[in-house]
Formats: C-alpha cells, structure tokens, sequence
C-alpha cells in the first residue's frame, strides 16, 4: 500500500516532504479525472490519498473513479462537492489574472486567503517561491480543473469510514461549518487556515498517523 499526496493549488508536490510519493498534478491533463487517472496509473496497488485543497479534488475523482483502489482518503481544506455558481463564476476572474498577470498576480490575489497574517514568514516564503514557478499553463490547467469537475459528495459518503476531513478553523475556502455538513467529524486544528500541513505539520501529522493506524 502507498500513501500518495496530492498537492493544493497554486503550490505544486514540493509543499510535501522530499520522501513522499506526490506527483505533480498539473502535466496529468486537462481536468480532475484525468489527474485521477494519472495518479492511478502511477501508483499501482491499495492507496492512501492525502489531498489538499485541489489535491482532494484529485483524490476525490480517484473515488469516483476506483473506490475500490482506495484503502483511505484525507481531505485537508478540501471538500466534496462541485463549485457553487458563485464560486465557478469567480474561477472566470483568477483565470483571467492568470492570463494577465502570471503567477505573480495570483499570489498577490490569494496570498491572503491561503495564509493568515500570524502565519510563519519562513512558511509563507516558501510557499511564495513555489507559487511563482507555476506556468501560466498550468495555472489555467488546475483553475480550470476546479472551475470543473463534478460533485463527488456521493464518493465520499461511499468510503464510509475509509474518508476523513481535516480544516484549519480559519479557513475561509473550506469554513468548519461547511465542512461539518458533509463531514460531521471532521477535525478542525485551531488556529489555522487553508493549508494545515504547512501551519501545523505536528498537529497535521499526529491526525495523518491516526488516520493511517486504522486504514493500514
């Protein structure tokens, strides 16, 4: 069994630790299944999927896809379900700073929604580097993917126990309330935002631990 991390979105598979299994999503194709697909393809066997933000939106169409494949699956500021019209319409406008802007201006754009002002500066920093190598292409390549794939809520209800959720409480892309109506036991980190494994890696890894004693 492999446990593969799926990274979030505009970050790419450093955001992970040097020896995980995490591929980079946005040279997999044109839309969360194949993504999924890819993921599937290069690591055979039973897997854990660790997804965040985008990521889980890739780990969720390989629940769709082959639930079977799928000994677990950890959303981390993730969520099931397909974008609301209001949220599809505001991909149109990150997708045109792409364009316009590069990845400069969706960092500046999402700086603030991906980090909280008492975020660590080093972490911050980092994540900042990784984010200005993203290709304008690969930029509208994962907007796009979100922007449209499917609703998964189904998916994820089917894995039972085999699904988990982790949000920071401060997140403003997946709120403890929204993740709560899907996921009633979801687990929040306090004092987090959108991406708990690089605000809170300690806390992180002791629910990942959790999540995999009973899932291996």
């Amino acid at each position: 069994m492999t446990v593969v991390y799926l990274h979030a979105f505009p970050l790419d598979e450093r955001m992970w630790p040097a020896e995980a299994a995490a591929p980079r999503l946005y040279g997999l194709g044109r839309t969360m299944d194949d993504w999924a697909d890819g993921v599937l393809e290069a690591y055979p066997g039973r897997l854990v999927l660790v997804g965040a933000s985008m990521g889980g939106y890739a780990a969720m169409a390989a629940a769709r896809r082959a639930p079977e494949r799928l000994a677990g699956l950890l959303l981390v500021g993730s969520r099931p379900e397909a974008d609301t019209p209001e949220r599809y319409a505001k991909r149109a406008e990150t997708i045109a700073l792409a364009r316009e802007r590069g990845a400069e201006g969706v960092w500046e754009a999402m700086r603030e929604t991906l980090f909280r002002d008492e975020s660590d500066p080093d972490v911050v920093a980092r994540a900042r580097t990784l984010v200005l190598e993203r290709t304008e292409e690969e930029l509208v390549a994962g907007l796009e993917a979100i922007r449209d794939r499917p609703d998964s809520t189904e998916a994820y209800r089917a894995l039972g126990d085999r699904a988990l959720t982790v949000v920071g409480d401060r997140d403003p892309f997946v709120p403890v309330d929204d993740a709560r109506r899907f996921e009633p036991d979801a687990i929040v980190l306090p004092a987090c935002g959108h991406l708990p494994s690089l605000e809170r890696p300690a806390e992180f890894g002791l629910v990942l631990d959790g999540a995999l004693a009973r899932w291996t």
